[in-house]
């Protein structure tokens, strides 16, 4: 089954599902493939920044870079608990942070650039502070869904003509042409380790606020060629280090509800229940992770209805599942991007 929005129309969930596959893709290219002017998909893709949120940036690929990730469990004094996920939300190794609890849990994904980043966040900054009571910390192990797979391609918006004719074409022998989403996984491995270099960080500081910033654009902010501007921007991508990603207010889309669950499961159901679930229409990201639970997902919903309809359905029915803890978000701090005052 198709899942469906009860607030954006056909033409914009195939918008956003063609900037999951390519979020790099000219307005023109997009428009050629759902057939409607560039200007249409321009105007469209204005208004869905100005009232859905939406932002294309780069985006470091930890597991492809080798790096640990955490997934945070904070315990706060109620009053605090704002105040204190504002100030996670603006360090830049942070992603998905949410106020659960009734606002007094955190949850928080960090991706630590270098292991120092990490030992400063949870040896140094949150233990000493007063209003965080408890600290549980699981490191992710594998990703079953997320990262360069986006949760859009579940709406099954774009045909397999449209999403083929939208994927980048990557010549190997010259790392020529641009490749974003999932189309960077699928040819990284073969194009050997993923890397960023000193050098890259100019680059990516303007594409991690802008994943459609224009070559001029990137060229002024390196000093390099245009010309070197692809080719390593190209490689960055092929490689897997870097992936271009979306993020929208998932309740323009009729989820309103995102919520946090931790999974146990005997040890041999574990790749199999993480396979099942990267094909739940609820879920969005799941990772297997070393800790209390084996498996992390984040799952939307369309309410609390919806929620209970998949914990006690689809998720419940799971065989090898033993325990299922859910963290309903209260707020939504930050995505890949923070923004003040945002959902």
């Amino acid at each position: 089954m198709e899942m469906e929005s009860h607030t954006l129309d056909k033409l914009d969930l195939q918008l956003l599902s063609a900037l999951e596959v390519d979020g790099r893709a000219s307005f023109s290219r997009i428009g050629t493939v759902l057939g409607v002017s560039d200007q249409t998909i321009a105007r469209r893709y204005r208004r869905l920044c100005a009232e859905a949120g939406l932002r294309v940036v780069a985006v470091r690929d930890a597991e492809r870079l080798g790096q640990d990730q955490w997934m945070l469990r904070l315990r706060c004094i109620p009053d605090s608990a704002t105040v204190i996920a504002d100030a996670l939300a603006k360090r830049p190794d942070t992603y998905w942070i949410g106020l659960g609890s009734g606002g007094t849990e955190i949850v928080c994904m960090t991706r630590p650039r270098h292991p120092g980043d990490h030992d400063d966040l949870l040896l140094g900054k949150l233990p000493r502070t007063p209003s965080v009571l408890e600290i549980r910390a699981q490191q992710l192990l594998h990703r079953f869904y997320g990262g360069p797979t986006g949760w859009m391609r579940k709406f099954r918006a774009l045909d397999d003509e449209q999403v083929a004719a939208l994927t980048p074409r990557l010549d190997p022998g010259t790392a020529a042409g641009t490749v974003s989403g999932a189309a960077a996984g699928t040819v990284g491995a073969a194009l050997g380790p993923a890397r960023i270099d000193p050098e890259d960080e100019p680059l990516l500081a303007v594409l991690e606020r802008d994943g459609r910033a224009t070559y001029p654009e990137l060229q002024k902010a390196t000093g390099r060629s245009e010309s070197a501007v692809k080719r390593r921007l190209a490689a960055l991508l092929a490689s897997g280090a870097v992936y271009i990603d979306v993020e929208y207010h998932s309740e323009f889309l009729g989820y309103p509800l995102a919520a946090v669950l931790w999974i146990t499961t005997t040890p041999s159901a574990l790749h199999a229940v993480g396979e099942a679930l990267a094909t739940h229409e609820e879920v969005a990201f799941a990772s297997a992770t070393a800790g209390p639970s084996q498996i992390v997902v984040t799952a939307v919903a369309r309410g609390t209805a919806g929620l209970y309809g998949y914990l006690s359905g689809p998720l419940g029915r799971l065989e090898g599942v033993q325990h299922v803890e859910a963290t309903p978000f209260l707020r939504r701090v930050k995505q890949l991007t923070y923004q003040r005052g945002g959902r």
